[in-house]
């Protein structure tokens, strides 16, 4: 299907199933971190109600329909330009009988879902406090990275009211927030069961955390071995190569 591209908008081809996503190359790109977790819930159970919390362009949906035999996807994005990005995506992926997108700030989610109506939720929030870091001029990226429209607990809160009891919770997150999150996810009863360290390369320190929680659970978690990115002679390793449907030349 062809779609209607607006300025600095590209197709980028996913390299699976035949799938694209339209980005803008001056905002806020999907990066590696959308692929790992993506990845991370691949096992979600067949016909699962997915909630994806703060989607983007729909990077996650996109390739957990690719991955999983999800029943229905639902991603709540804040920003208006980004949202129409991701629809157009949906159009031109033929995804509209799968997934759809809410243009909201997912504090305001009560609005349109009862409590306990999704199977799985899957976020890649905003890493940075909201006055921590270098804040970059870009609107656009200053919501994606900093939390200036919703804070981690909202997010997790939110995964809780929204989540079916026994329901999963996953996360990309950074290391340094990894207290907080613990610390969330246990006030709000989403028990941190299976925590995956990833690497740019052996040697140096985590640079990314997947997580998954379940509603309701008891407390017992898994660490999972660690995830590099790349190898000693800087090409992806084997892991990141399947992930990413790509072969080490």
């Amino acid at each position: 299907m062809n779609v209607n591209l607006k300025k600095d908008e590209r197709i980028d081809d996913l390299q699976i199933n035949n799938y694209k996503i339209i980005q803008n190359k001056n905002g806020f790109c999907f990066g590696i971190d959308s692929v790992l977790l993506s990845d991370f819930a691949k096992d979600i159970k067949n016909n699962s109600c997915v909630l994806d919390l703060g989607t983007g362009t729909g990077i996650i949906p996109i390739l957990l329909c690719a991955k999983t035999k999800l029943k229905k996807i639902v991603g709540i994005e804040i920003q208006e330009e980004v949202s129409d990005m991701a629809n157009r995506s949906i159009l031109l992926n033929k995804l509209e009988n799968k997934f759809e997108i809410i243009n909201d700030n997912i504090i305001n989610l009560n609005k349109y879902f009862g409590k306990n109506t999704f199977d799985v939720i899957i976020t890649n929030p905003p890493y940075k406090k909201e006055n921590s870091g270098i804040i970059n001029e870009d609107k656009r990226k200053i919501i994606s990275r900093h939390e200036v429209l919703a804070v981690l607990e909202d997010y997790i809160k939110m995964s809780f009211d929204l989540l079916k009891d026994k329901g999963e919770f996953y996360m990309v997150h950074r290391p340094e927030r990894l207290t907080d999150i613990f610390y969330l996810m246990r006030k709000y009863k989403l028990e941190p069961k299976k925590l995956r360290l990833v690497y740019s390369s052996k040697n140096t320190s985590p640079k990314l955390i997947l997580i998954k929680g379940i509603k309701n659970a008891k407390p017992f978690l898994r660490i999972e071995p660690n995830l590099y990115i790349y190898d000693e002679v800087g090409n992806y390793t084997e892991e990141i190569g399947k992930i990413y449907n790509k072969k080490n030349k």
